[in-house]
């Protein structure tokens, strides 16, 4: 699913009225009926309604929907936010249908106007849209800062008022929503983290917008979802054999964090390769091979690794879970670099040595893959003051490098070096511990192995890790599940996706 900028958005339903021969109108009123749907049909219009509207087509959109539950007879009050100028022409058409049915509308001329809301009242917010170029000021600042005082649930349509739709709102006043009702494709701000209090759950409303117009446009970013993931996943041939499915190598481990590489060997096992050799210090040779006897284990150090040897029979090298960062540790690393054997996958311990070596950092071979969370990223690559400027860094490292960069969060984001940003659509909060990120660079591992090519072995691992935690969850809950509890459920994932 594309994501498209703020400009995109308004050419995408311009083309769908002139390709649909619709009018603008129409449109709005498809808007506004699938809002209302929605309303029905999870049963939150039991409870005193009022809608705020603004004078632009967002405002349109509620004034429609305030009309359609009225007609349905549920009890609406609508307050229209003054701003010194008449609406849209569309926002004129639904305002004078409105005043057909009824007079308890009311404007907002100042702060001496804002209405009393209850705690017990449900507040739909049709003031700003994702047209909005600038901070909120003057009475919309007023108002919406009354609406968040006032504790009712707040819905909004399109986009909380006052939140941008693609770039930082951070330190400006929007609506806190605990549901958005957008329309169509996701957009950029709900995918960002520092956005979460003010789009709460978001949801996505088909109006019918032009399929020709998404398949025919370019897009930066992208949001995977089931159908891509099908499409990507090869069937397995019937004469088939080990050896058709790679040699993965998994450095990882040292003495007191075994657990780690037990996690991601056993996460690269279930992407389906052929064989996994585990590179391990000698006080993980018994925990290794007793938690999963199908990897071969080459053994070198006592509580670190100290050596690896040849690396050229394998096809995917992951590297980091648990390994420490003493110096002998260090110089393996520079070595597998310098040797330039096999695709690389860079996590954990392996990301704090980049990080702490400037030096090693530029030698990170070209088409690897770095997997780290926020804070790894940043002792990489430099603070940043929000979400939008981190993927903007992201993006202009992974073209500096040449290298991808899977950067972990709810929705983990994986930049090419071309600029192309693909989300993550499954997971959940429940993953936020520890042994999580080394299910993912087995996954990820296994699946270059496999000769996925990149991105499509990043967004496979990342997809897959999240859905098996997501029935993790449901069997579990949030609280409980653990990484071992999502490793005992990448077979489901798998069965459910095939």
């Amino acid at each position: 699913m594309k994501i498209f900028s703020a400009a995109q958005l308004k050419e995408w339903d311009l083309f769908s009225i002139d390709e649909q021969q619709i009018s603008s109108e129409a449109l709005m009123e498809r808007a506004a009926k699938a809002c209302y749907h929605w309303l029905i049909n999870n049963s939150i219009v039991n409870q005193p309604l009022l809608v705020f509207c603004g004078k632009g087509n967002n405002g349109g959109d509620g004034l429609a929907l305030a009309r359609m539950l009225l007609e349905n007879n549920i009890p609406v009050t609508t307050y229209i936010l003054e701003l010194g100028h008449t609406g849209t022409d569309d926002f004129q058409i639904n305002l004078q249908r409105l005043h057909h049915i009824t007079t308890d509308i009311h404007f907002i001329q100042s702060a001496d106007f804002l209405p009393v809301i209850k705690k017990s009242d449900l507040v739909i917010d049709a003031l700003f849209g994702s047209g909005l170029n600038r901070p909120l000021d003057g009475n919309a600042w007023e108002l919406v800062n009354h609406i968040n005082n006032s504790g009712a649930q707040v819905i909004s349509i399109d986009i909380p008022s006052g939140l941008f739709s693609d770039r930082s709102s951070k330190g400006f006043t929007a609506i806190h929503a605990s549901h958005t009702l957008s329309f169509q494709n996701a957009k950029l701000a709900f995918l960002m983290p520092e956005n979460d209090l003010y789009v709460g759950e978001f949801h996505l409303l088909d109006i019918g917008l032009s399929k020709n117009f998404e398949e025919t446009h370019s897009s930066k970013y992208e949001s995977i979802d089931l159908s891509l993931i099908k499409s990507l996943i090869r069937p397995r041939n019937k004469f088939a054999h080990k050896g058709s499915f790679g040699h993965a190598a998994l450095i990882a481990g040292s003495y007191g964090m075994m657990g780690a590489a037990v996690l991601a060997a056993k996460a690269c096992m279930y992407s389906g390769i052929g064989k996994l050799t585990c590179y391990i210090p000698s006080c993980g040779y018994e925990i290794m091979q007793t938690s999963l006897p199908e990897a071969m284990c080459n053994i070198s150090g006592e509580k670190y690794i100290a050596a690896t040897g040849n690396l050229d029979n394998h096809d995917a090298i992951g590297i980091g879970p648990g390994i420490g960062s003493q110096h002998d540790t260090t110089e393996v690393l520079k070595n597998i670099f310098l040797s330039g054997k096999g695709i690389m996958v860079l996590d954990a311990d392996a990301l704090n040595m980049l990080a702490a070596d400037r030096h090693l950092l530029s030698l990170l071979p070209k088409g690897s893959v770095i997997t780290p969370h926020p804070k790894e990223f940043e002792r990489l690559f430099g603070n940043v003051a929000n979400d939008f400027e981190r993927l903007e860094l992201a993006i202009r490292e992974a073209a500096a490098m040449k290298i991808y960069i899977v950067l972990k969060g709810h929705y983990s984001m994986i930049v090419t070096p071309r600029g192309k940003v693909f989300f993550n659509s499954t997971g959940n909060a429940g993953m936020a511990k520890a042994g999580m990120g080394d299910a993912l660079t087995g996954l990820l591992t296994g699946f270059l192995c496999q000769h996925y090519p990149l991105p499509e072995a990043a967004i496979l691992a990342v997809y897959i890790h999240g859905y098996a935690g997501d029935i993790a969850c449901e069997k579990y809950s949030q609280q409980a599940m653990q990484a071992s509890d999502l490793l005992q459920c990448i077979p489901e994932a798998w069965r459910s996706l095939l």
